[in-house]
């Protein structure tokens, strides 16, 4: 018997677990609303900044250490060049250890074909 999927399980199942999620924010209004928070003297509270945009705080506090980061402001963060530099390096790592192991199989299957003594 067949179960009816609810949206919510269609909607795990379409895409790759490797797949990004899609941003919820245009980008547009990220850089808008660090370039506000950057420009603004003193500077204002992050909370109600956030508030006022109608995003979520802890968006914006993100946005706002990406921003720093990618300057140069901040030591403790990635920036993003070097996000999607590891993202690359990553996938390339994954796909020459699956290489390997495709090419490990197949010299020991062909060891095997060579040398008809060695114990399979």
């Amino acid at each position: 018997m067949r179960e009816k999927l609810t949206a919510v399980q269609m909607g795990s199942m379409e895409g790759s677990p490797t797949m990004a999620a899609p941003m919820k924010y245009p980008l547009e209004l990220r850089e808008r609303a660090v370039a506000m928070y950057r420009s603004a003297d003193p500077k204002p509270v992050i909370r109600q900044l956030a508030r006022d945009l109608g995003v979520h705080h802890e968006a914006l506090r993100n946005w706002i250490r990406q921003d720093e980061a990618d300057r140069g402001e901040r030591g403790d963060q990635l920036t993003s060049a070097e996000k999607e530099e590891l993202v690359a390096l990553r996938k390339e790592v994954r796909d020459l250890r699956r290489a390997n192991e495709v090419l490990r199989t197949a010299s020991a299957f062909f060891a095997a074909q060579l040398d008809p003594t060695r114990p399979r």
